[in-house]
């Protein structure tokens, strides 16, 4: 008998119960917030059930006095049961709001915090997730969560509760009915073992094929343009059918397991409660009890079947809850970004408002966690009122050196910082190194259409929300995007579909550029920012970026060498390493693009 403990009490401590011990802790850490309403919650439950039998009880009055075993007011009596039969209904009523509260506000404090925890997770560690399985585990498994925090201990209590409770009633007028009551526990014990198994096989496969068919529909409706210009309409649909056949079958197999566990429990509880009624007839029969009290065991019966069947649904229940937790903290407890240096930043933003800041990367060595290595003693530096140009192969680390620099990735050696003005401090404090708190000394145009549903002035102050109209039509006049803003039917209130609809490639780049350089930021990154644009709109552009009265720090990244001649410095990223070129070596590019 010891050495069946000491084996129950290692499988929880390892393995699988010790992960659901973990998740439970881990899901209950939001729960707590709400342990009143819960425990308000549990006390009705326990409210309700005593209700319950105590109608029971009524019941059996009621049949002893109709049938002359009994003397009572009938009347009076019939009442009572009417008046409980509504207290039971507003008790329910009351539940169910206080479960959809709990659930609601649980589900709002889960998603909100998730949110937060990938905002500030590990740029590299996240691209590891394909984004429809981002928003599936953030969606659904937070929503899981939410609504299934009831399930545990409350209900368990609750459920628990009414279970002894009957039981105990049971047996204090007739124990032998009790025996009766009891025969389908055997068979429910034996099912949840099974059950336990195959529910965790059949939570990681629905919860795959959900991520599946998310990143899928996400993609597609993302990229309808490419779809449909390469005629690839009837390909994806075909892809979509075969997603569902996958899924059909698989809701299919869990529907089977479900229709063969529910025919089971239904045979045993048929095969309970017909026992306990023909046992109950024998009984009368013999003048052991009366009708009244054979009504109540019935009853109990039922209760005590119900609440059985409760208790063993609530091992699957947990293990779903639990499967949804552990995919959620797979991504919350991913490597997280430092933000502590966010006051250092700030002041040292406002201390360098006037002269700008620099820009120095030294001998850094970056590779990806694939390996492949980009960077090796690769240097370079900026000034403000400087335009900087990266240029190279495409593949060869342009976009991977912004990302660098925007703390989105990490160099493994060398150093990375900036300072004020244009001349290197020799004291170490006068320098900040680049760390995610320096984002916000950054403005940044990736490359694509980067535009948001709504009006040109609200994708603008997002990144300003308090900026006045002649500040954007300033940023836009920087940008060469005013003209064309100007002859919009509502000018900067006129408004834009989503990715930037209505509007061409080159104009939301224009946008985009604005919206960055209404920001005034100190250092300003367009990676192939211009690309849509006609080379001497491009041109004009960065000149209006160089010639502008703030003192902002500019690097590009470009394929095309015809406007290297505006930049202060070009770098070639080339094996490896940044190579300054040489005037002579700008010149041969141009000519030969």
């Amino acid at each position: 008998m010891k050495e069946k403990i000491r084996f129950y009490i290692s499988r929880i401590k390892s393995g699988r119960l010790k992960e659901m011990r973990n998740q439970t802790r881990w899901i209950y850490s939001y729960g707590k917030h709400y342990w009143l309403a819960m425990i308000f919650y549990t006390a009705l439950g326990f409210a309700g059930s005593g209700i319950a039998l105590f109608m029971s009880w009524i019941s059996k009055k009621l049949v002893d006095i109709i049938t002359g075993n009994e003397e009572g007011a009938l009347g009076w009596t019939f009442g009572i049961m009417i008046g409980l039969s509504i207290v039971n209904t507003l008790i329910g009523l009351i539940t169910d709001y206080i479960s959809a509260y709990i659930s609601m506000k649980v589900e709002s404090e889960i998603k909100l915090d998730i949110f937060e925890k990938i905002m500030v997770t590990d740029w590299e560690s996240l691209t590891e997730y394909h984004t429809g399985d981002l928003v599936t585990r953030w969606n659904m498994d937070a929503s899981n969560i939410a609504s299934g925090v009831l399930s545990f201990i409350p209900n368990l209590l609750i459920t628990f509760f009414k279970f002894v409770s009957a039981f105990i009633m049971v047996v204090y007028y007739d124990w032998t009915f009790a025996v009766f009551a009891m025969m389908g526990l055997p068979v429910s014990v034996l099912l949840s073992r099974k059950l336990m198994r195959r529910m965790l096989n059949n939570n990681k496969r629905s919860a795959a094929m959900g991520a599946k068919v998310s990143g899928f529909n996400q993609e597609t409706f993302s990229n309808i343009q490419t779809i449909k210009a390469f005629s690839l309409i009837k390909l994806y649909v075909m892809r979509l059918k075969q997603l569902q056949k996958e899924y059909i079958d698989m809701r299919l197999d869990f529907k089977k397991m479900s229709m063969w566990t529910s025919l089971l429990m239904a045979i045993v509880g048929l095969a309970v409660s017909y026992s306990s009624y023909g046992w109950g007839i024998y009984r009368v029969s013999t003048g052991a009890i009366t009708y009244g009290t054979m009504t109540m065991f019935l009853t109990l019966s039922g209760t005590l079947t119900g609440s059985l069947n409760g208790l063993t649904s609530l091992v699957p229940g947990a293990i779903n809850l639990t499967t949804s937790a552990g995919r959620l903290m797979d991504i919350v407890e991913m490597p997280r970004e430092d933000y502590s240096q966010n006051d250092r930043v700030v002041e040292f933003g406002e201390q360098h408002h006037k002269d700008g800041i620099s820009l120095n990367i030294d001998n850094i060595m970056y590779e990806y966690r694939t390996g492949t290595r980009v960077f090796e003693g690769a240097s370079l530096e900026a000034h403000p009122h400087e335009i900087i140009g990266l240029v190279g192969p495409s593949g060869e680390g342009k976009t991977t050196m912004l990302r660098l620099i925007l703390s989105l990735i990490n160099p493994k050696e060398g150093e990375a910082y900036l300072y004020g003005g244009s001349v290197l401090p020799e004291n170490k404090e006068d320098k900040v190194e680049l760390n995610p708190s320096t984002r916000q000394l950054f403005s940044y145009v990736p490359q694509g259409n980067t535009m948001f549903s709504g009006t040109i002035a609200e994708n603008m102050r997002t990144v300003k929300p308090d900026a006045s109209d002649e500040e954007i039509w300033e940023a836009l006049d920087i940008a060469c995007a005013k003209d064309f803003v100007e002859k919009m039917n509502d000018g900067i209130n006129s408004k834009l579909k989503e990715r930037g609809g209505g509007i061409s490639e080159g104009q939301a780049q224009r946008l985009s550029i604005a919206r960055a350089i209404l920001r005034k930021s100190p250092l300003l990154l367009l990676d192939e920012a211009t690309s849509a644009l006609d080379v001497a709109t491009e041109r004009k552009v960065l000149k209006n970026i160089m010639t502008d009265e703030y003192p902002r720090t500019c690097i590009v990244t470009t394929h095309r060498p015809t406007v290297l001649n505006v930049c202060n410095r070009v770098y070639a990223i080339k094996d490896k390493k940044c190579k300054i070129l040489t005037e002579d070596e700008i010149d041969e590019m141009i000519q030969a693009f």
